[in-house]
């Protein structure tokens, strides 16, 4: 057995706050049916005046933590574990400002000390490729331990006048704790695909706020700060990549489509998740969804798919599991693992 990167805790966090799609059409020309025929989204938790990323990524890395606690049998009297965190990676594209990075913040709330912190920016993908990133540093022996966050909070940058963005889009973080281990664990990361596609970098955008806006004199156009993205072709480009990525990836690891017990799809869009499912010849109860309840949460959404589906007894040891997603850059990338057995207790709502 060769070293791996092991799966070996999980946490989320949503915001108290929950918006559903009839206080949604109170204010905008939507309903309710509109909004579920095209996404399959009933809510979304939206964060308080003055609650950031940061916040939301500080209580989901503190139960992440806590469940690596539990699951190695130890005490849950502080952040410490039998090996400490020495690696920090923040999946997000909603930092608590522009500079600078917001992991190492993160990282300091935990009490996890001078550790290596920082951001991954990919969107969608961005869990994915901060899994990666960190998986990638353990098998090499750069890090022992990692806390991967995934959290954005997408409702700070969404235009108040745009029903499609603002009834798709919700709040929220996941976090799970990688450990040095052997490949042949339960829990070990078996392997990785990733991609992206530069010439799509408008299609899923927020204009302002860059260097190459704030480089020309004068303030931004009207609009520009928030949110934009072109739905058609993003949802032709979520289906096709993610189905190619997961299909490169399935052949690497050697698993045929009907071995993989669940798939946790980036929760874009219910249509998408079925389309992804057809594309690669899944039945309905192989994929994982719970963008009902939390809508689309970015970063967040697949550590926060995997604790819904661990808490309610859907995803259990043993399963062969399949990440995927799909984000702006155009940015996309998948991977595989069999499920450990974890300790999560309570879901922080």
């Amino acid at each position: 057995m060769s070293r791996a990167a092991v799966l070996c805790g999980l946490g989320g966090s949503l915001p108290e706050r929950i918006v559903s799609n009839e206080e949604l059409a109170e204010q905008l020309d939507t309903s309710d049916r509109w909004i579920r025929t095209r996404t399959g989204i009933g809510q979304r938790h939206v964060v308080a005046p003055g609650q950031s990323t940061s916040d939301l990524a500080v209580a989901a890395g503190a139960q992440a933590l806590a469940s690596a606690r539990a699951t190695a049998g130890q005490a849950d009297d502080g952040v410490d574990l039998v090996d400490p965190v020495d690696l920090v990676v923040l999946a997000t594209s909603t930092p608590d400002r522009p500079c600078p990075a917001t992991a190492p913040d993160v990282a300091h709330r935990l009490g996890l000390g001078p550790v290596p912190s920082f951001d991954v920016s990919a969107v969608c993908t961005g869990f994915v490729y901060a899994l990666a990133t960190a998986a990638s540093m353990i098998t090499a022996g750069i890090a022992g331990r990692a806390l991967v966050i995934g959290a954005d909070t997408f409702s700070t940058i969404l235009d108040p006048a745009d029903r499609t963005t603002r009834a798709i889009f919700g709040d929220g973080a996941g976090a799970v704790v990688l450990r040095a281990g052997d490949s042949g664990e339960p829990g070990a990361l078996l392997g990785f695909d990733l991609g992206s596609d530069g010439s799509g970098a408008d299609l899923i955008t927020v204009r302002a706020g860059g260097s190459r806006q704030r480089s020309v004199p004068g303030p931004a156009a009207e609009g520009e700060e928030f949110f934009t993205m072109d739905g058609r072709p993003v949802f032709t480009r979520a289906v096709l990549d993610m189905s190619r990525s997961s299909q490169s990836l399935l052949e690497r690891v050697g698993w045929s489509a009907a071995e993989v017990d669940k798939v946790v799809a980036h929760q874009a869009n219910i249509r998408i998740l079925n389309a992804v499912g057809e594309q690669l010849g899944l039945e309905e109860k192989q994929i994982v969804a719970n963008l009902d309840r939390v809508g689309n949460t970015v970063a967040a959404s697949i550590p926060l798919a995997l604790r819904d589906a661990v808490a309610g007894g859907e995803l259990q040891p043993g399963h062969r599991v399949l990440l995927t997603g799909f984000g702006g850059g155009l940015t996309w990338g998948s991977a595989a693992l069999v499920w450990p057995e974890l300790e999560t207790g309570r879901p922080h709502r």
